[in-house]
């Protein structure tokens, strides 16, 4: 199983390990980072059960989730993840679904952003879905935006655990800039954050 390190100008993505389960658990206990996402900080066990997640779709899948960390002495940034989550949602998630989260510290650097373009061009070059998709839901911005400038448009609103979601598609090798013109009257619906 190929399990590819990334490398960006400032960012090292390597595929979640073991050795990531400290960095992850004060991630997912801070409840400015989880309020988006979760909705209330994780438990050490809630942790623990997504790493073992995380590291068995490189396995099973052939994708999975990397850890962002920064070129210049290694601090634990936060992680982008391409998954098969197999949610149960209407319409159903057919393909590869995109992820990340960023520690408080490190948003609004473009750090995000940097992180996105490496996963897709990863996925775009060894994937062979037509698309990527990521679930966002309206409470966030800066989420949906940046979903927007790497290429991702909104194709359905539907409701996930009885909350309402944006469901946005990107296809293979689509940037933002790209697509503009091609959506500019796609349903928007609000402000977004990715959910996992």
């Amino acid at each position: 199983m190929n399990r590819p390190t990334l490398t960006t100008e400032r960012l090292v993505l390597t595929p979640v390990d073991l050795a990531d389960l400290e960095d992850l658990q004060a991630l997912w206990a801070d409840a400015d980072f989880t309020r988006h996402i979760t909705g209330r900080p994780m438990t050490t066990e809630e942790v623990w059960f997504r790493l073992l997640r995380d590291l068995g779709q490189w396995g099973v899948r052939g994708y999975g989730s990397w850890t962002i960390r920064l070129v210049e002495g290694g601090a634990y940034v936060g992680n982008v993840s391409i998954l098969d989550h197999r949610r149960l949602i209407d319409p159903p998630i057919d393909d590869p679904e995109l992820g990340w989260g960023l520690a408080p510290a490190f948003q609004g650097r473009g750090f995000a952003k940097e992180a996105l373009e490496a996963a897709l061009a990863w996925a775009d070059a060894h994937l062979r879905a037509a698309r990527t998709l990521c679930m966002i839901s309206p409470d966030n911005l800066a989420s949906v935006r940046l979903a927007e400038r790497v290429g991702y448009r909104p194709y359905r609103r539907t409701t996930y655990r009885d909350e309402p979601v944006q469901l946005f598609e990107r296809p293979r090798g689509a940037t933002g800039r790209e697509l503009s013109a091609n959506w500019a009257q796609a349903d928007r619906t609000g402000p977004a954050v990715v959910r996992r």
